[in-house]
């Protein structure tokens, strides 16, 4: 697959989008349920959930640890565990992860990158003054660097 895909219906932009502006000036984040095809991907959930970098920090690199939610996410390995469960028992898969960038664009960061697994999509919205705007995916190419994804608005 060249190009990789993403599939959403408006309302799963849409609950990304009022997520992000919801969160502002702080991050938000959350998982994307959905399965895998040869086609591309296919959302079928997107599970907003609490930014948990502040109480996550001391996890990550002494250097990664002053930044504050404004700039950085992270999902709770409990509550990814406990989705992952969920989404097994419903025959689907998280296939991704969503978070937004305040006031700068919608184009993964360097600790991004770090954290980020192969495999799954990376929808990033830009919210600008409180307002969701750009909205772009990425996944990781077998380099680990992302790699932009097409995103295909089903109805």
């Amino acid at each position: 697959m060249n190009n990789p895909t993403i599939k959403l219906l408006p309302e799963h932009l849409q609950t990304i989008c009022t997520h992000a502006e919801s969160t502002y000036p702080d991050e938000c984040c959350g998982i994307i349920l959905g399965f895998l095809a040869s086609e591309g991907k296919t959302v079928v959930e997107i599970m907003p959930t609490a930014n948990a970098w502040s109480t996550e920090a001391a996890n990550f690199s002494e250097e990664n640890a002053i930044h504050s939610e404004r700039q950085r996410y992270a999902i709770a390995p409990q509550v990814m565990l406990q989705v992952q469960r969920e989404a097994r028992d419903r025959s689907l898969n998280i296939i991704g992860i969503y978070h937004s960038h305040t006031d700068s664009p919608a184009i993964p960061s360097e600790c991004d990158r770090l954290y980020a697994w192969q495999g799954y999509s990376y929808i990033i919205v830009s919210v600008q003054n409180g307002k969701a705007g750009e909205l772009k995916s990425w996944s990781l190419d077998n380099s680990h660097q992302f790699q932009p994804e097409s995103i295909e608005n089903v109805n």
